[in-house]
């Protein structure tokens, strides 16, 4: 019965969409999975306010709710604001003061303002920026998971993740990183499951080791 099922709620990062978890899998008998899209967001909206209207997407209660890289700053933010049986951060930061220091300096020179506008229509780019990685020879592959490409969107985003103002980690996320991820380098450290070898994109090469460890620590 679907009142039995746990209900894990899946969140793409920065540009992202939803086929990032394309292979994701778990026992059908246990859980159910939806997959969350982000939406534009309207003029000189909060981060508060997004994860807010971004709730309105979560049609269970106790859910799991697992989000990747700025996907995963968010569902720390969705969390305030309903129940969660768990919460995983995967492959992001647990609070700001682990953003490398090109991203600070963006905070402190404002220049985050004049980036997006390059992104746009640049797909090697927008892939180096929210994959930290050019695309080489999967172009093919990085335009079907980088299908966000709204200028409103892509200001409102990388403004958020600059200016993230996160003290401390979430008391109750279950943090997961990659020990090769270049995007965000400094988030092994603390509280964190570290998968060897893992890179920003961990979720799209790597995701057998989601498929096998996720039911185990949800259930943990």
């Amino acid at each position: 019965m679907d009142s039995d099922l746990i209900h894990v709620y899946l969140m793409p990062g920065m540009a992202a969409n939803p086929t990032i978890f394309e292979h994701f899998k778990l026992p059908e008998t246990n859980y159910k999975i939806h997959l969350l899209e982000w939406q534009i967001p309207v003029k000189n909206e909060s981060f508060q306010d997004y994860a807010k209207r971004m709730c309105e997407f979560i049609k269970h209660d106790n859910i799991v709710l697992l989000g990747v890289s700025f996907g995963g700053m968010l569902v720390q933010e969705m969390s305030e604001y309903i129940s969660v049986k768990k919460l995983f951060v995967v492959s992001s930061v647990k609070s700001h003061h682990e953003l490398p220091k090109r991203l600070k300096l963006l905070k402190v020179t404002k220049a985050y303002k004049i980036l997006p506008t390059q992104l746009i229509g640049n797909i090697d780019l927008l892939a180096k920026y929210a994959f930290g990685e050019t695309i080489k020879k999967r172009v093919d592959l990085y335009k079907k998971y980088l299908s966000v490409s709204d200028k409103r969107y892509l200001d409102w985003a990388i403004k958020q993740v600059v200016c993230w103002d996160q003290e401390e980690p979430h008391p109750d996320a279950i943090y997961i990183h990659g020990d090769k991820d270049i995007v965000f380098p400094h988030s092994c450290e603390g509280d964190c499951i570290v998968i060897k070898g893992g890179t920003h994109i961990m979720v799209i090469n790597k995701y057998k080791w989601f498929n096998e460890n996720l039911p185990k620590l949800i259930e943990s």
